[in-house]
């Protein structure tokens, strides 16, 4: 896939899980919610492996080690080896790996993920700015986190060791609501250091990286339900994206996105990789996918027809990309949104 300003979702004569030959699946929002697997996400997996499509997780929470994330995801009915799993955590330390000497302490704000990762690439993982560590990484410690920790990582940058974070991701979803991620405690370090992370997660190219080198993907297709992260993290990396619908990402923001969170595909959930994606084509003065037909008027988003709601929302995408050219939409699409149910 080149850079160049998307203005419309592809089509695919083939479906995605032929077409591509390893799907790079973000968890949350893709796979389950709230700890519980997403209406036909075990089914649509077991299909686009048993089609013989691999399957890799990529997640940008570093607290979980690969171990625990494929124990999860196997008791949730989609067998999963931890070589399966890739992590900020991985990403990260290999990051710092390629700047230190082997065998170097590392100042850890975080949890076991980090630990584990950073032992794998042969840094030995240290709690205090007092051990001399030559580098500090941040990454996602949970809720319990005790702001301590906070401390030591700032002792240690202001001696002017290098800092490094897993993600910054300002959110995590949890069983109650929104919490705040890795991002917002990063921000509290850059606040009083007045410092700057090297970051090495979604949608940065260390994370890309990892993924690949872990995978061996020829042919990847990143799979998702966040923009900034998931779909951003795919055009960096210049491959394909399928953005699904069971997360965090609604029609409104899809039509206003900017040109680095355009998907390659949308569709509701994971049963898009086994199927086909239908063409949107141009129609007069707008664009027709399936029985819809959109165009971009004045002020607002227009939609005339009837039919899958996803092919009208395709269609409106189309309409809405082409008139934002490289910028974002500023066309109200409401009302057309409301009458596909989106």
């Amino acid at each position: 896939m080149s850079q160049s300003v998307r203005t419309s979702p592809e089509g695919s004569g083939q479906a995605l899980s032929e077409a591509y030959d390893t799907a790079l699946l973000d968890l949350d929002g893709v796979v389950y919610a709230g700890g519980n697997a997403i209406a036909h996400a075990v089914d649509s997996l077991a299909t686009a492996r048993a089609g013989g499509m691999r399957l890799a997780y990529v997640t940008n929470n570093a607290l979980r080690t690969p171990d625990a994330v494929a124990e999860h995801l196997t008791e949730l009915g989609i067998p999963t080896g931890p070589d399966d799993v890739i992590t900020s955590a991985q990403a990260v330390a290999r990051l710092i790996s390629e700047q230190v000497p082997a065998g170097s302490r590392v100042l850890v704000i975080g949890g076991e993920g980090l630990r584990v990762a950073l032992r794998e690439r042969g840094l030995e993982p240290v709690d205090s700015a007092d051990d001399d560590p030559v580098a500090v990484v941040q990454g996602y410690g949970g809720p319990d986190l005790v702001w301590s920790r906070f401390a030591e990582a700032c002792y240690a940058i202001a001696r002017g060791v290098p800092w490094f974070a897993s993600n910054t991701d300002l959110t995590i979803p949890s069983a109650r609501g929104i919490a705040p991620g890795n991002g917002a405690a990063v921000e509290v370090v850059r606040i009083a250091t007045g410092a700057e992370p090297q970051v090495a997660g979604k949608p940065l190219p260390p994370m890309h990286k990892e993924t690949i080198l872990r995978t061996g993907a020829e042919r990847p297709l990143v799979v998702g339900d966040r923009l900034d992260t998931d779909i951003e993290g795919a055009f960096n990396g210049e491959v394909d994206s399928l953005l699904v619908l069971t997360g965090v990402t609604d029609g409104a923001q899809l039509l206003a996105a900017p040109p680095q969170h355009r998907p390659t595909y949308v569709d509701a959930d994971l049963r898009g990789m086994l199927t086909g994606q239908p063409e949107v084509t141009e129609a007069g003065d707008g664009f027709r996918c399936g029985g819809w037909t959109a165009t971009a008027g004045r002020e607002r988003l227009e939609l005339d027809g009837e039919g899958e709601p996803l092919d009208g929302l395709r269609a409106l995408c189309a309409a809405a990309w082409t008139a934002a050219g490289d910028g974002s939409c500023a066309l109200d699409g409401e009302k057309a949104l409301a009458r596909l149910g989106l």
